[in-house]
């Protein structure tokens, strides 16, 4: 005969399941989503929503002592030209550091390739280095080909500095022509503001 199910002891077991299952729902659809890449997609529609809204707007800040930037490391441009970015001094900076894999930093770079369309690019450098890895360079060109971005994209070309070996990316510093680091920025933010715009303008012309 079959044996007989102990409702006594099987009502416990039932209830704890009833407990956890909404949990074991939900953290199998955020692994789905995670691992077939929808839920960055849905980050990053959410992310450009908040940016409109202003919330995430770079309120830059010049700090009452400004760090030194160190110009001693080399890029490499998409073409595979190595340039040494002490080349650059003299110039007003905006260095971006992120990476294909990071939502975030897709989150943000509209903002930043609209900043870039309003600004001299003659006066007002653009540094936007990818850390992706050395041997993912065509897919960083396939991301900044597909998504139309005009904008300067670069790769180390030697060991960076210790104020770029960031924790977090993406992570934005601005540097004046006197080389000082006179804004940084963790995280997404939007760089095509009024308030954004005119800061880093203004550092063209300090003398």
């Amino acid at each position: 005969m079959p044996k007989k199910v102990d409702l006594f002891r099987a009502k416990p077991l039932l209830s704890a399941w009833n407990h956890v299952k909404p949990w074991v729902i939900f953290f199998a659809l955020l692994f789905i989503l995670r691992y077939t890449g929808v839920l960055s997609g849905i980050s990053i529609l959410t992310g450009r929503a908040l940016m409109e809204t202003g919330v995430m707007d770079a309120h830059p800040e010049e700090p009452s002592v400004a760090k030194k930037f160190n110009y001693n490391f080399s890029i490499k441009d998409l073409d595979g030209n190595v340039i040494d970015v002490e080349q650059f001094k003299g110039k007003t900076i905006f260095l971006n550091i992120w990476a294909t894999w990071c939502g975030p930093c897709r989150m943000e770079m509209p903002s930043i390739q609209s900043l870039y369309d309003q600004v001299d690019n003659g006066k007002i450098l653009f540094i936007m280095l990818s850390v992706d890895r050395g041997d993912d360079i065509n897919k960083v060109k396939s991301f900044v080909k597909e998504k139309e971005y005009t904008f300067p994209v670069y790769t180390p070309a030697s060991t960076l500095p210790n104020q770029l070996q960031v924790g977090v990316i993406p992570s934005t510093f601005v540097i004046s022509p006197e080389g000082k680091v006179v804004s940084s920025e963790t995280g997404a933010a939007k760089y095509d503001t009024p308030e954004f715009k005119a800061f880093i303008e203004n550092l063209v012309q300090t003398p």
